[in-house]
């Protein structure tokens, strides 16, 4: 069993969609033949209003706890969609949804089959009793057809195609699952007796991350636990193997306002049970660490940092001796290929050669801080270096230039691990 997990935090996306490659290169090819990308047909205003109408009626019918409703804006000539969609039902109405939601953003947002039909682009907002101060927000594109002068959801992947992902939502995989622990929400599919001893991790990890992060945060967390690896990649809209070795992942519903309403934890169940029982506690307590620490966190904040803080406070209080820890590094120390640098974002990239490296590296970054100026002072380097960066917050809080800070730490790693 491993000792050493593996955890991460999902920072947001970039401004830019990810699938607007999509876009320019339909664009591009269009150019170069001659030819032109198949347009989204155009729809009436009529047509918008019916499809808000069907949008209400799924809301209402989801915060009512009422199925024949429910069923009744799905097509019922689309027998294999009706099926998942009353499974669907059926894991809603067991959240405690404080509400829930759809907002049309446009029609005609990708080709549809014939007539009859309108490509829906539509924006799912949600939120769970006592865990979520803002809903979480989704993207959801939704094919609708007219029939008997109805109109129904047919689909929420016909736009896949055209590059039109709908995100994927826990009560997509399968039968849900929901456990309440004193401190948290576990979701996912499976038995609720596996799902109970999340809920007992997580329980355990707030008073730890209450005892390094003084900050105000919900002492409270949402884990979601799919089924499977494929579960967790669709969960990420992202390919299986990105985070085949990542035991446990960080999202949140991020504002402007620097808040997070809605932070999730998001564990690969094949990955999590090769852990001992130890590396399972390190790992829900690091991406709690996360949760805590979110609305500190800036792309200022410098991934050394941010994961080494994490980490820092996953061992607290373990006992764990640092060559325990940090095996890899040590190996490299031992063998004469010390690290000459603090850990680059890059090094944190899931298929980066060296990550265990990273991880313990930075680790090793804050415990030093920590032994040396204080655990307070370590909080306080936190937070400044989510406002103005690395280089100023080590200035301002330590009084030493990166470089300076380096050869300190370079020389703790060694004094560690040797």
């Amino acid at each position: 069993m491993n000792l050493r997990p593996r955890a991460r935090l999902r920072r947001p996306p970039a401004a830019v969609p990810a699938r607007t490659a999509w876009t320019v290169w339909t664009a591009a090819l269009a150019l170069l033949t001659g030819c032109s990308a198949p347009a989204p047909a155009a729809h009436p205003r009529s047509d918008d209003a019916a499809v808000r109408a069907v949008l209400a009626a799924r809301s209402h019918a989801v915060l009512a706890h009422d199925r024949t409703a429910f069923l009744a804006t799905v097509d019922p000539a689309a027998t294999a969609f009706r099926t998942a969609q009353a499974q669907v039902f059926t894991g809603l109405e067991r959240l405690p949804l404080s509400s829930f939601g759809y907002r049309l953003r446009s029609t005609g947002a990708f080709p549809v089959a014939g007539p009859g039909q309108v490509a829906a682009d539509t924006e799912l907002s949600y939120g769970l009793r006592g865990y979520d101060t803002a809903p979480v927000t989704a993207r959801a594109y939704l094919t609708l057809r007219r029939s008997g002068g109805h109109w129904y959801v047919t689909s929420q992947t016909g736009g896949q195609a055209a590059g039109r992902h709908t995100d994927v939502q826990p009560w997509d995989l399968g039968t849900l699952t929901l456990v309440t622990g004193a401190r948290s929400l576990v979701l996912g599919q499976g038995g609720a007796a596996a799902l109970r001893g999340y809920a007992g991790l997580a329980d355990r990890a707030v008073p730890v991350v209450d005892s390094v992060w003084p900050g105000a945060w919900a002492h409270r967390a949402i884990v979601e636990v799919p089924g499977t690896e494929a579960g967790l990649a669709a969960l990420l809209d992202a390919p299986p193997a990105a985070y085949q070795d990542i035991a446990a992942v960080t999202t949140a519903e991020l504002r402007g306002t620097g808040s997070a309403p809605a932070d999730r934890v998001i564990v690969n169940p094949q990955a999590f049970a090769g852990l001992s029982a130890l590396g399972r506690r390190v790992v829900l307590t690091h991406e709690l660490t996360h949760v805590a620490t979110r609305t500190a966190t800036t792309s200022r904040t410098p991934l050394w940092l941010s994961e080494g803080f994490a980490d820092y406070a996953g061992w607290t209080g373990t006992g764990t001796a640092a060559a325990r820890i940090a095996p890899e590094l040590r190996h490299d120390v031992t063998t004469g290929h010390a690290p000459e640098l603090l850990p680059s974002d890059a090094d944190f990239a899931s298929t980066a050669a060296g990550l265990p490296q990273a991880y313990e590296g930075a680790w090793l970054a804050c415990r030093l801080v920590a032994a040396r100026w204080g655990q307070p002072k370590l909080v306080a380097l936190y937070r400044a270096a989510g406002r103005s960066g690395p280089t100023a917050a080590l200035h301002d809080e330590l009084g030493l230039s990166v470089q300076q800070f380096t050869d300190q730490w370079r020389a703790y790693v060694k004094e560690q691990l040797t």
